[in-house]
């Protein structure tokens, strides 16, 4: 009986394991002209395990249920979670299928490699296991590396690859040797357990054991300073890949940081505060700086990555329930402004349907392409934090979060370094409003862009502060089940 109500628990990851084998199946008999059908299948099984998560996050009680003996949380934080990754995981699987024809490159694979990404992410998120969160985050990984070097007669995708799975390789040594001196010190790989256990005096093992497995995480989010290898793998890989990156992987490992964090090590929490509030303000900074001399925009948006995450580790910095509400909150709205801002990188191509990276060649863009120009400035000016658009809303609530639990410095720093962050967005609206045309972007993007493109600027323009009520008491009830669950 426990054995089905886990399955049925489950449903979701079930139903998009069995998908990927399916898809796989028809890639294998059908070959690359099946590929567009596969894509359409792939979002097909996104919305419907979708469809399946929703009642963990509408329905439910905060608490949620447990699966097979704590291995997996089905609650409102891992229903928040996962319906913001199956989200990212449509956007760019709609936008995907065009790039790669373009440059003669689109197989079935590609949809699979998400599929299964997204599945890895989806258990990451979900778990109350050391155990299932490293399979959660092999698989997503795994299927991470190959995306990165997806394009095979591309030098700086095959770089990309190697840098990501290197770099990976050594970020889950890191996690491994954390988990295996959590586990020698507790006795247990389970989240409450772990938790119980460390909630009187904290040996020195399980305190390293701690901050060796937020280290691991840290690559993961690519917080300072384990954020090297993203400028690199953000420009080498395919653009639709490094939309993917800045948006899936990044919600599901900071959620899954949450959940270590507050959840099997949120009694001891003034001993992994202090790394955290380094990490967050080392970000913030690190990533303004950092972009302020790029000439690439996919380079200068890897950057502006490292820098939100920054913002958002400010909410956890503070371990308390409006914190973790702020965090998600930021991680909505973030996953907005990042989908928005690749889909019209991706939409930035020349007349032979090249794609055109370069800040340069983007001048004028208002005079040459003025919708898409507008659209871009939009993301641009969100991402700054500037209002009234819904970017604001979300540096908003981390900051009140900080102030209200008396971290009022760390609020006041993170203010002004956010500063120095507005100066690089600034800089590309300056350069499609005010400098001569480079007349360099002519070609013509599909509907498919167009529409999704809208609607990320409908969000994140004023109109997304209607949002504020739902997503607020979505937030709310995700923390509350993340810190508060028995």
């Amino acid at each position: 009986m426990e054995l089905q109500t886990s399955l049925f628990l489950i449903a979701p990851e079930i139903l998009l394991a069995v998908g990927g084998l399916v898809l796989l199946l028809i890639a294998a008999w059908a070959g690359d002209k099946a590929a567009r059908l596969i894509s359409i299948l792939a979002v097909a099984y996104l919305v419907g395990a979708g469809a399946l998560v929703s009642p963990s996050l509408f329905a439910l009680d905060a608490g949620g249920a447990t699966a097979f003996t704590g291995l997996l949380q089905i609650d409102a934080f891992s229903g928040f979670a996962k319906l913001l990754i199956l989200m990212c995981g449509i956007s760019v699987l709609i936008v995907a299928p065009s790039y790669f024809d373009r440059v003669g490159a689109m197989r079935g694979e590609l949809s699979i490699l998400i599929l299964f990404a997204t599945l890895g992410m989806m258990i990451m998120v979900a778990a109350g296991d050391l155990l299932s969160l490293y399979l959660g985050l092999e698989l997503s990984s795994l299927a991470g590396y190959v995306l990165a070097s997806f394009l095979r007669d591309d030098e700086r995708s095959a770089e990309a690859g190697l840098k990501y799975f290197v770099l990976g390789a050594l970020a889950s040594g890191i996690l491994l040797f954390g988990m295996s001196l959590v586990y020698g010190f507790t006795g247990s790989t389970n989240f409450d357990a772990i938790s119980t256990a460390i909630s009187g005096d904290l040996s020195m093992g399980a305190l390293f054991g701690a901050i060796f497995v937020l280290a691991g995480l840290a690559f993961k989010i690519s917080a300072v300073p384990f954020h090297m290898w993203t400028p690199d793998v953000y420009e080498g890989a395919p653009t639709p890949i490094t939309a993917f990156f800045a948006s899936a992987p990044k919600v599901a490992a900071l959620a899954l940081t949450m959940r270590v964090a507050l959840e099997a090590f949120g009694s001891q929490a003034f001993a992994w505060q202090q790394v955290i509030i380094f990490a967050a303000l080392a970000s913030i900074v690190v990533g303004a700086l950092g972009a302020i001399g790029q000439d690439n925009i996919k380079r200068l948006l890897a950057y502006s990555s490292i820098n939100n995450v920054g913002f958002i580790l400010i909410g956890l910095s503070v371990a308390t329930q409006d914190g973790a509400s702020a965090m998600l909150v930021y991680l909505a709205i973030y996953a907005a402004m990042t989908i928005g801002s690749f889909v019209a990188v991706l939409m930035l191509i020349d007349g032979e349907g090249k794609p055109v990276e370069g800040i340069a060649d983007i001048a004028g863009l208002s005079t040459t392409k003025p919708l898409l120009a507008l659209c871009l400035a939009a993301l641009m000016f969100s991402l700054a934090g500037i209002p009234p658009l819904f970017g604001f809303w979300g540096k908003f609530v981390v900051f009140q979060a900080a102030v209200e639990a008396g971290w009022v410095a760390l609020a006041a720093i993170g203010i002004a370094a956010s500063v120095i962050g507005a100066f690089y967005y600034i800089k590309i609206v300056k350069v499609m409003y005010f400098d001569d045309p480079a007349e360099v972007v002519t070609g013509k993007s599909d509907t498919a862009h167009w529409a999704l493109l809208g609607l990320m600027t409908l969000i994140i323009s004023p109109l997304g502060y209607f949002l504020t009520t739902w997503l607020g008491s979505w937030a709310d009830k995700a923390a509350s089940a993340l810190m508060f669950a028995a």
